[in-house]
C-alpha cells in the first residue's frame, strides 16, 4: 500500500477514535451532572408513600415509614390554610408551614409550602433554606422581593422585583432572600418548596441568637461592629416567624 493511503487510513482511525472518546466523555459528563442534581434534592420514593412514622427510634435520612396498613386519609391531610395567622410581632409577619413535620405523608415525596401572612410594611426578614429552591405565589397585595448571588467579582448582585397580586418569583436553593409588605394593608403569599423539609436559616437569628452565642470577637471582626453593638444585639429578642423542628 503507498504510503499516502497509509497515512489517510491512520488518520481516518484516529480520527474515528477521537469522536468516539468524545462521545464517551460526553456521555459520562452528562451522567455526572445528571447524578450530581439528583443527589442535590430529595430522594426519589421507591414505593407508592412512605408516611412518617414518628414513634419510630430509627435515624434514616428523612423518617421510617409507618405500616402501610395503618395509614389513613388524615396522614395526607392538613387544614387550617385559610385561616389568616397572627402577625403582631416586631417583624409584622407570620409563616403557616407545611412540611413532614405536620403533614407525615410528605415523607419522601420531595414537596412542602407555606404561607405567609404580611401586615402592612410586614417582612419576611433575609433568610435561606439550605434544602431546597422555592417558588413564591402573592395571593393577595404587593411585596418587594428578592434574593443575593453568591459572591462574584462585581460583589454579592441583589436579584429583586415589585410582584403584585397574581406574581409568582423563584429563590434558588440556599440563597438568601426576603419579602416586604409594600402596601397599608395585609398581604397573602403561598410557598412552594423542592423538598419535604427545606431547611430555614434565618440571618440574623443566626448571627445573634445563636446557643450559645457566637463569640464577640468573631463577629466584631467580621461585621466590622464594635463589641457594645455586638454586645447589644445579641441581648435582643430575635422573633422566629417559622420554625424548622
Amino acid at each position: 500500500m503507498p504510503v499516502t493511503k497509509k497515512l489517510t487510513s491512520f488518520h481516518l482511525a484516529c480520527s474515528k477514535r477521537e469522536k468516539m472518546a468524545a462521545r464517551i466523555i460526553l456521555i459520562v459528563a452528562l451522567l455526572t451532572l445528571s447524578s450530581s442534581r439528583a443527589l442535590a434534592s430529595d430522594p426519589s420514593p421507591l414505593q407508592d408513600f412512605c408516611v412518617a412514622d414518628f414513634d419510630s427510634n430509627v435515624f434514616v435520612n428523612g423518617f421510617p415509614c409507618k405500616d402501610p396498613t395503618n395509614v389513613t386519609p388524615d396522614d395526607f391531610y392538613i387544614s387550617g390554610l385559610d385561616k389568616v395567622a397572627n402577625t403582631d410581632n416586631d417583624l409584622g409577619a407570620n409563616i403557616t408551614l407545611v412540611n413532614v413535620n405536620g403533614l407525615p405523608g410528605l415523607n419522601t415525596l420531595g414537596v412542602a409550602m407555606s404561607r405567609i401572612d404580611y401586615a402592612p410594611f410586614g417582612l419576611n426578614p433575609p433568610h435561606s433554606h439550605p434544602h431546597s429552591s422555592e417558588i413564591l405565589h402573592v395571593a393577595e397585595g404587593t411585596l418587594f422581593a428578592g434574593f443575593v448571588r453568591s459572591n462574584t467579582e462585581k460583589g454579592n448582585i441583589l436579584i429583586a422585583k415589585k410582584l403584585n397580586t397574581g406574581d409568582a418569583f423563584v429563590f434558588p436553593q440556599g440563597l438568601m432572600h426576603f419579602q416586604f409588605n409594600l402596601g397599608d394593608t395585609n398581604a397573602v403569599a403561598f410557598a412552594a418548596f423542592g423538598s419535604q423539609s427545606p431547611g430555614l436559616v434565618t440571618i440574623a437569628n443566626a448571627l445573634f441568637g445563636s446557643k450559645p452565642p457566637i463569640p464577640y470577637y468573631i463577629l466584631s471582626q467580621a461585621l466590622q461592629l464594635s463589641k457594645t453593638t455586638v454586645d447589644w444585639l445579641q441581648q435582643q429578642e430575635w422573633v422566629d416567624i417559622a420554625r424548622e423542628y
